[in-house]
């Protein structure tokens, strides 16, 4: 049995600054964090911890980790410590507007590939991310006999909450996933 793992970083980075950020009272609650933009630009999270705490302690089970991001500035060096935690990095640019693209349809076509390339029955797949955008591709790849977990903070998207085949919250492990 083997793990996949997928994670949207900017995703989970910024949603753990809003739950950071009703944690220490900045906000009441993380609808109104949302609403309107209350971050938490104190907490950072760690890539090795994030990675110990999804692949557990036994690294010889990760088949694959993949990390997807936006291009940071040059001087920075983001990826390079997410590399030396463990993870292959998928790096994109942003568009004409700034925005980030590409990283939720970048984790699906990896995910889809490994499992119907590389994965075999009774593998799993995490992915570490909140949107309802991956809910067709976690259906399907349930419904094709995979096992798929979500971990994200609390507030992930219900749907896919359900759809999964168990979600983990990482909101009672704020602290020791903190830089």
């Amino acid at each position: 049995m083997s793990d996949w793992i997928y994670v949207d970083n900017s995703n989970v980075f910024i949603e753990g600054k809003r739950v950071s950020a009703v944690r220490n009272g900045l906000v009441p609650t993380i609808g109104d964090a949302s609403q309107h933009d209350v971050l938490d630009n104190t907490y950072r999270m760690s890539f090795g911890k994030l990675y110990q705490f999804v692949a557990g302690n036994n690294k010889a089970t990760t088949a694959r980790a993949m990390l997807f991001g936006s291009r940071p500035p040059q001087n920075d060096v983001i990826w390079q410590i997410a590399e030396q935690a463990g993870f292959e990095v998928i790096v994109q640019d942003r568009n004409a507007a700034n925005k980030e693209k590409k990283i939720d349809t970048g984790i699906v076509a990896a995910m889809t590939r490994d499992a119907y390339r590389n994965a075999k029955s009774g593998d799993i797949f995490t992915i570490v991310s909140g949107d309802n955008d991956y809910v067709p591709a976690v259906d399907q790849l349930i419904k094709d006999g995979f096992q798929v977990d979500v971990v994200f903070w609390g507030h992930a998207a219900r749907e896919l909450r359900e759809v999964a085949t168990n979600f983990i919250s990482l909101d009672p492990h704020i602290d020791a996933l903190r830089f």
